[in-house]
C-alpha cells in the first residue's frame, strides 16, 4: 500500500508541475505575439471623402457667381426617406449633427426640400435650384 500512496503522490506532483509549466508558458507566449498596434490615421469608416473635404458647387451659366452665403454648403447628404405619406432627407454637418428636413420644410431662411429622387435632393432658394446628391456636390440650376 505505501507503494501506491508514493505513486499517487509523485504523479500528482507531475501533473501539478506539468500544468503550471504549461500555465506560465501559454502566458509568455500570449503575451509576445499581443502587441497593440498603432490606430491609423484615417477613419476607414468614413470612406472615399472625409466630410470635411469640401463640397464640389458645380454652376449653370446663367446663375451670378456672387450668392448669399447657405448653409446648404456645410452639408452632407447621408440618406433620403422616400414614402407616400412623408419624405425626409438627412444630412450631416462637420461637427457630426444629423438634420431630418421633411419635404417643402426649410432648412434656413430661404432654402427650402422641394423634390427628391433615389440619388439627389432638391433645395429651392429664392433665385435658384440647388441639388445635391451622395457625392457631395450641389449643382446650382435657374430652373428645374
Amino acid at each position: 500500500m505505501n507503494f501506491f500512496k508514493k505513486l499517487v503522490i509523485a504523479s500528482l506532483a507531475l501533473i501539478t508541475f506539468y500544468t503550471n509549466a504549461i500555465s506560465d508558458n501559454h502566458d509568455i507566449v500570449k503575451n509576445n505575439t499581443n502587441s497593440e498596434e498603432p490606430l491609423p490615421l484615417n477613419d476607414p469608416f468614413v470612406g472615399d471623402s472625409s466630410i470635411s473635404g469640401g463640397v464640389t458647387i458645380i454652376t449653370d451659366d446663367n446663375i451670378t457667381s456672387e450668392r448669399k452665403k447657405i448653409d446648404l454648403y456645410n452639408f452632407k447628404l447621408v440618406g433620403i426617406i422616400k414614402s407616400q405619406g412623408a419624405s425626409f432627407v438627412s444630412l450631416i454637418n462637420q461637427d457630426g449633427e444629423n438634420i431630418n428636413v421633411e419635404m417643402f420644410e426649410e432648412l434656413n431662411d430661404g432654402v427650402k426640400l422641394v423634390d427628391l429622387t433615389t440619388k439627389e435632393a432638391v433645395f429651392q432658394t429664392e433665385d435658384a435650384y440647388l441639388i445635391m446628391n451622395f457625392k457631395n456636390e450641389i449643382k446650382e440650376k435657374s430652373e428645374y
